[in-house]
C-alpha cells in the first residue's frame, strides 16, 4: 500500500553540504562534543549508580536525564558525523523513522523529566520539613514513569501519523536529522490537522512544563532571598541560575522547532536552532547539574580513585 502511495524508499540528508570547505572542520567539532557527551553522562550513570549514598530522587532524576541524553545523542550525531564525512547520505525510510521516533521520545521525556527536577528542588528547598513525604519513593517512581510513557506515546502517535502521510516528490532532508517539521516539507498532502495537532503539543509538551519550571524557580529565588547567610544564598542562585539557563535553552529552541513545524526560518536558521538541544544540551546539562553539586563531585572522585586503585592492583 505505501509503494503506491509513497514513491520515495529512502531519503537524502543534506546537513552542511552547502559549505563543503567547512565540512571537516565542523566533523572534528562534533566528534569532541560527541565523545565528551557521551563521557561525561556515562560517568554520571556509573557514579550515581554505585554510591549508595546518592540513591535518593535528586539524584536519581539527574541519572535518568544522563540516560536520555546519551540515548538523544546516539539517535543523532552518529548519522551526521557520516553525513559530514560523506558527500551523500541516503537514509532508508525505516531508518529515518526510527530516528525521528527516538527523537521524539527522548526529547519528550526529557522536557518532563526537567519539569520533575525542578519541581523535586522546589519541594526540598521550600518545604523542607516535609520534603520527604512530598517526594517519596513511590512519587519518585511515578513522576519517572510518567516522562518515560509520555514521550512513548507522544512519539508513537506523532511518527506514525508523520510516515503516513504520501512522499511523492523530491527526497532530500535539508537538515541536519530526520526531524519531524525537515520531513513534513516532502509531505504532498494537506498537513493542516498534524500542524494544528504539533502545535498543541508542543504547548503541552514544552511550554507547559517550561512555565511550571520557571514558576518552581521564581518560589525558590524567593526561599532563597529568606535565606540569612549571604555565602549560601548565593551558591544557591548560582545554581538555580545555571539550571534555568539550561531550561530555557533547551525549550526554547525546541518550542522554535515545532511550535509552528512549517515555519518560515531558513533551513540555515533550522539547523542552528536544532543543534543548540540535540548537541549542545545534552552536553551542557550534566555539567551544570552535577559539577555544581558538591556531593556529586565527591562521587566522581570516589569513582576515579576506585578506577585508579584497580589499575594499581
Amino acid at each position: 500500500r505505501r509503494q503506491n502511495q509513497s514513491s520515495v524508499v529512502e531519503f537524502i540528508l543534506l546537513g552542511f553540504s552547502n559549505f563543503p570547505e567547512l565540512q571537516e572542520q565542523i566533523f572534528g567539532v562534533f566528534l569532541v562534543i560527541y565523545l565528551v557527551t557521551l563521557m561525561g553522562n556515562a560517568l554520571i550513570i556509573a557514579a550515581i549508580l554505585l554510591d549508595q549514598t546518592l540513591h535518593f530522587p535528586m539524584y536519581l532524576f539527574l541519572q535518568n536525564l544522563s540516560v536520555v541524553e546519551v540515548s538523544f545523542s546516539a539517535a543523532i550525531m552518529p548519522e551526521m558525523l557520516v553525513v559530514l564525512t560523506t558527500k551523500r547520505t541516503t537514509i532508508s525510510f525505516v531508518g529515518c523513522f526510527t530516528q525521528t521516533y527516538f527523537i521524539i521520545l527522548l526529547g519528550g521525556t526529557e522536557c518532563f523529566l526537567l519539569g520533575a527536577m525542578a519541581y523535586d528542588r522546589f519541594a526540598a528547598i521550600c518545604h523542607p520539613l516535609t520534603y520527604p513525604m512530598i517526594m517519596s519513593k513511590s512519587v519518585f517512581v511515578k513522576l519517572v514513569m510518567f516522562s518515560w510513557v509520555s514521550g512513548i506515546m507522544v512519539a508513537t502517535v506523532t511518527t506514525t501519523w508523520v510516515f503516513s502521510f504520501p512522499f511523492c516528490g523530491p527526497n532530500e532532508i535539508n537538515h541536519i536529522s530526520c526531524e519531524t517539521p525537515a520531513v513534513l516539507e516532502l509531505v504532498c498532502a494537506d498537513t493542516f490537522l498534524f500542524e494544528i495537532y504539533a502545535f498543541t503539543g508542543t504547548i503541552l509538551f514544552i511550554l507547559l512544563p517550561f512555565l511550571l519550571i520557571l514558576l518552581s524557580y521564581l518560589r525558590i529565588l524567593f526561599a532563597i532571598l529568606k535565606m540569612p547567610s549571604t555565602t549560601g544564598r548565593q551558591k544557591a542562585f548560582s545554581t538555580c541560575a545555571s539550571h534555568v539557563t539550561s531550561v530555557t535553552l533547551f525549550y526554547g529552541t525546541a518550542s522554535m522547532t515545532y511550535l509552528l513545524p512549517k515555519s518560515s526560518y531558513s533551513p540555515a536558521t533550522k539547523k542552528l536552532i536544532s543543534l543548540t538541544y540535540t548537541l549542545l544540551t545534552p552536553l551542557l546539562n550534566p555539567l551544570i547539574y552535577s559539577l555544581r553539586n558538591d556531593e556529586m563531585k565527591r562521587a566522581l572522585v570516589k569513582l576515579w580513585q576506585k578506577k585508579v586503585a584497580f589499575q594499581i592492583v
